[in-house]
């Protein structure tokens, strides 16, 4: 998923149910100047959304025991 993220970075968004910031991420990627950014933006939201997620099975688990 990382490298989807790096090389298609709208795309990123687009997988992960996020439709509309996909769709600003492509506006931003259709530049040259852009798409490093964009890119860089992609992999630290995947990066965000994995952190929430681990976080939020660490509090799942803390609240059975």
């Amino acid at each position: 998923m990382t490298l989807i993220a790096i090389f298609f970075p709208f795309l990123s968004f687009i997988l992960r149910g996020r439709i509309f910031t996909g769709i600003i991420c492509l506006l931003l990627q259709i530049t040259l100047i852009g798409w490093i950014p964009a890119a860089i933006w992609a992999v630290i939201s995947l990066q965000n959304d994995r952190a929430e997620s681990r976080n939020d099975k660490l509090i799942k688990a803390l609240k059975n025991k």
